[in-house]
């Protein structure tokens, strides 16, 4: 039986952020970055409360997204489908190397609640090969609490805690960059953060003026930069859900056709997750029965196979 919540299943498009938000002309003042902010997290808020169907896909490929942008920080070289194969090829309980970890550190933020506690963050840390003693992580739980409390908008928030684990450990700016949208997630009261900014930390929005150096955490600048950054990240992540959606409603829409026995369980961890191996086994569904399945799914267009390799398949939306 294919296990799926008909309140979830909406067909409503997504929404958009407003062109006049994405259009701009000249050096933009502080007031008018954060005034495109709002608007542009004013679209998105709607879609992070909605909790769709196929939200758990989309929270997992907006931290892909983040995880591929971090490996140019982490001076790295893997693209998206070398860290999926990380992530999708580790065996359960192994080592997925250094950049399948700063993925799983992305996935752990969509994945959660905003919750910031030392234990939580003390494996953040190790996932994203830092160290960072446990008094300073105690000391870093309570500048978010302050950054929360402090009743700035969001952004502000978001750009204050950035800029303060840079300023107490400048080799941590992923983890600035993590907190970030954790902060932006607990101010604005959605239920599990969206990966965002991670995504144009090296776009022209964090260039100076001059189009010289890169603005980093805490330089001038800084905050009317995070506000620029909301409105690109945010524009991209409602781009994103609606191609999601259609693909979403396709593959409801196949649902009755297929009689596999496992059938329901593929297509919820296909609306969960950035993507399911081709050979997965479930106890109602064999490493054959699973291929033929994704077989069908293909011949119906409700998923895509995203490795391009004849083996070691990947799908998904």
């Amino acid at each position: 039986m294919i296990r799926l919540d008909p309140a979830t299943a909406s067909s409503t498009a997504p929404p958009t952020v407003p062109a006049w938000a994405l259009a701009s002309a000249g050096t933009q003042s502080d007031g008018d970055a954060a005034f495109r902010a709002g608007a542009a997290l004013g679209a998105l808020d709607s879609l992070a409360s909605a909790q769709p169907a196929w939200a758990g896909a989309w929270r997992q490929r907006l931290a892909l997204n983040c995880a591929g942008a971090s490996m140019r920080l982490a001076g790295r070289s893997e693209d998206a489908a070398a860290l999926r194969d990380a992530w999708q090829l580790c065996p359960a309980g192994a080592d997925p190397g250094p950049a399948g970890a700063i993925l799983g550190a992305w996935r752990q933020l969509a994945g959660q609640p905003p919750i910031a506690n030392a234990d939580r963050l003390a494996k953040v840390v190790e996932l994203l090969g830092l160290a960072w003693g446990d008094e300073a992580l105690v000391d870093l739980c309570a500048a978010i609490d302050d950054a929360v409390r402090a009743g700035r908008p969001a952004p502000f928030a978001a750009a204050a805690i950035a800029a303060h684990v840079a300023a107490m450990r400048p080799d941590a700016e992923l983890l600035a960059w993590w907190l970030a949208d954790l902060v932006l997630a607990q101010n604005l009261r959605w239920p599990r953060p969206l990966p965002l900014l991670m995504t144009q930390v090296f776009s022209p929005t964090f260039r100076s003026e001059s189009g010289g150096k890169r603005i980093r955490p805490g330089e001038k600048s800084f905050e009317r930069a995070v506000c620029s950054a909301l409105v690109q990240a945010a524009a991209e992540a409602c781009r994103l859900a609606a191609e999601l959606s259609r693909r979403a409603e396709k593959l409801m829409a196949v649902a009755p056709k297929l009689r596999a026995k496992g059938a329901g369980d593929v297509i919820f961890l296909l609306l969960n997750e950035d993507a399911v191996s081709g050979s997965l086994v479930t106890k109602n569904l064999s490493r054959f029965a699973a291929r033929r399945l994704f077989e069908r799914l293909q011949q119906l267009e409700a998923v895509r196979e995203l490795s391009g390799r004849p083996t070691f398949r990947l799908f998904g939306l």
